[in-house]
């Protein structure tokens, strides 16, 4: 099934080493192994991921990288709206998905060096602590989201969507830090990727607080935002910081005896709250200014890709 499966507007079959660039949408080659380094790195699927160099330790060791690649993005079904038959299938062929991308690298991909086939691959069950080799829990770039007091749009954080300014919104409710591009991939519904620039961003208390509950607070990527700015709140620091915020929140609401939407509705106790955090608990709320961010420093900004590499390169 996967050997020639192609997705929606993407240039070729999944299982090969050519892509669809998040931003300009042309073919891209991205290997395992480049075959040189670019700029003095080395931009391949490997290194991208990599969380342990061998080279590092004495003794007998193996390089690890976590295979988080577009590769395996599984994108034929979806998830939730479903009946449970049809998730657990869909999560049942997206570990197909994984493992039959492995093995195509094992043994049918073309080799930086040559050949066919990097046979010397192999799953680390040791390490995920499952028999597969693979993740406990799939990674899913994008749940459901509650409708919050407030909504971040792209207006609030894109470059492009906020002309002629030189950050993002500034948040008086702010609870947290972090940055990075609005970067969606693939949908179920056939929807290209979307890449953009963002300034580093601020998260709103009010984005926390859902407008029909008072005693759930989200942990995560969940928080009101719309399906464009989940892009960029979704990845793992922000989320980090989100859970840090919703947590520090419910103890705070907690012994105040108040619910959590009173804390930013009531100026005192908000200043009260983030006097806490940034405090106590050490959590930076607004991103320190050098003096104006230059039209390059932007362009530099810009020409990042979702996984830290210049755009083209």
């Amino acid at each position: 099934m996967w050997r020639k499966f192609r997705p929606p507007q993407w240039p070729g079959p999944l299982l090969s080493w050519e892509l669809s660039d998040h931003v300009t949408h042309r073919t891209r080659h991205r290997p395992l192994f480049a075959d040189r380094p670019t700029g003095g790195i080395t931009y391949d699927l490997w290194h991208a991921r990599r969380i342990l160099a061998a080279g590092q330790f004495d003794g007998d060791w193996a390089d690890v990288t976590a295979a988080a690649w577009p590769m395996m993005d599984y994108t034929r079904l979806p998830l939730l709206g479903v009946p449970d038959r049809t998730r657990a299938q869909a999560l049942r062929e997206a570990q197909e998905l994984s493992v039959s991308f492995l093995y195509w690298m094992q043994t049918e991909a073309p080799r930086h060096d040559g050949g066919l086939g990097y046979p010397e691959l192999y799953p680390r069950p040791d390490l995920t602590g499952t028999a597969t080799g693979l993740a406990k829990l799939p990674f899913i770039r994008e749940g459901r989201r509650i409708r919050a007091e407030f909504t971040v749009l792209e207006q609030h954080i894109g470059v492009q969507a906020r002309p002629g300014a030189s950050g993002a919104q500034r948040f008086d409710d702010s609870v947290g830090i972090a940055a990075y591009r609005i970067d969606v991939h693939p949908s179920t519904a056939g929807r290209p990727t979307i890449d953009i620039d963002t300034w580093p961003f601020q998260l709103p208390l009010g984005a926390l607080l859902p407008v029909r509950v008072h005693n759930v607070l989200p942990a995560g990527k969940t928080i009101g935002g719309t399906h464009i700015t989940s892009g960029a709140y979704r990845v793992h620091p922000a989320e980090w910081s989100i859970g840090e915020a919703a947590g520090a929140l419910a103890a705070f609401s907690v012994g105040r005896r108040v619910v959590p939407r009173q804390v930013r509705a009531h100026s005192a106790l908000l200043a009260e709250f983030q006097d806490l955090l940034a405090g106590t608990v050490g959590i930076e709320l607004e991103w320190p200014r050098y003096g104006a961010l230059t039209a390059r420093d932007r362009i530099g900004y810009a020409a990042m890709d979702p996984d830290g590499e210049e755009v083209g390169a």
